[in-house]
């Protein structure tokens, strides 16, 4: 019965594919189990002194949410090993929810196809981008309109996600709220062109085109005034090495894709948050290609 769910970060968006482009990468939330007459929660790592360790924890709402979907109660106790940034841009929501799932189908011993999966995901994210991701792994290209459509695309093996963290928490909701209600049809027609672009380079490795394919005007210089010296970071990113950087979801990481040079992107990126007196860290990411895994333990 004592059993482990990984599930890996994501980042969102890469510039123009807003709400529809998602990357899953090598950084990971591990969920681990025991039985247990009554719920308990401990959680280690990110998010340690933040995250409530009752009921109202999101994992334990979708997990709960799962097993009811299933017609079963049985209650867990479980440990989060956090590893994924709050509140960054990183999917850490989305690997909650997807552990939720997960945990209640080892439990019940049911699989859950994938659209009962992304039904029960989406009461609490209602958001392709990171969800799918964390579950599937890989480069995911998602569209909704009522039923969920989707597809993998391969990544580049020499292509690495050099991720900047800098201290500042800011919400999904936050980070929505500056959003315009509508766009005029040149932005709209300039992201359509960028988001099929960015699609041509990955897929020929036309490396020398993704500082043009991951411009955006949908939610990037919106959501740039909430993070100090936005453009200065990414100008920095591009001076060491980077062939993109962009906001990665709703922020407030910074991403940049590179094929080398990767100590020296993230280094040149944190300076400018250094600069400002606010704390910043960067990773250097590989993609992820499994999503989520359970592990007996």
């Amino acid at each position: 019965m004592r059993f482990k769910v990984s599930v890996p970060a994501s980042t969102s968006n890469l510039g123009p594919g807003f709400d529809a482009l998602g990357l899953a990468l090598s950084l990971y939330n591990e969920f681990l189990f025991e039985p247990s007459d009554f719920y308990s929660v401990e959680i280690e790592g990110e998010g340690k002194e933040e995250l409530p360790k009752d009921e109202s924890n999101l994992f334990l709402k979708t997990y709960r949410s799962t097993m009811e979907y299933l017609g079963l109660n049985q209650p867990i106790k479980v440990k989060l090993i956090n590893r994924i940034p709050l509140g960054r841009g990183l999917g850490s929501s989305a690997t909650a929810i997807v552990g939720g799932i997960l945990a209640a189908e080892r439990i019940s011993g049911k699989k859950l196809s994938l659209p009962e999966v992304i039904d029960i995901a989406f009461k609490f994210e209602p958001h392709p981008d990171n969800v799918l991701p964390a579950y599937t792994g890989g480069f995911v290209v998602a569209a909704t309109n009522g039923d969920l459509h989707y597809i993998k695309l391969d990544w580049p093996d020499d292509l690495k996600v050099v991720i900047v963290v800098p201290e500042l928490f800011l919400s999904t909701e936050d980070s929505r709220s500056v959003l315009p209600e509508s766009y005029p049809k040149k932005d709209v027609i300039f992201n359509i062109q960028r988001v099929a672009l960015l699609l041509g380079a990955l897929q020929k490795r036309d490396y020398g085109l993704l500082k043009e394919a991951v411009k955006d005007r949908i939610h990037q210089p919106y959501r740039c005034d909430l993070i100090p010296s936005f453009w200065e970071v990414v100008s920095e990113g591009y001076k060491a090495g980077a062939y993109a950087v962009y906001l990665s979801g709703a922020g407030s990481c910074i991403g940049a894709l590179a094929d080398g040079n990767f100590d020296e992107i993230g280094r040149a990126m944190c300076n400018v948050f250094d600069a400002l007196g606010i704390e910043s860290r960067y990773l250097v990411l590989d993609v992820d290609r499994d999503g989520a895994k359970i592990e007996e333990l």
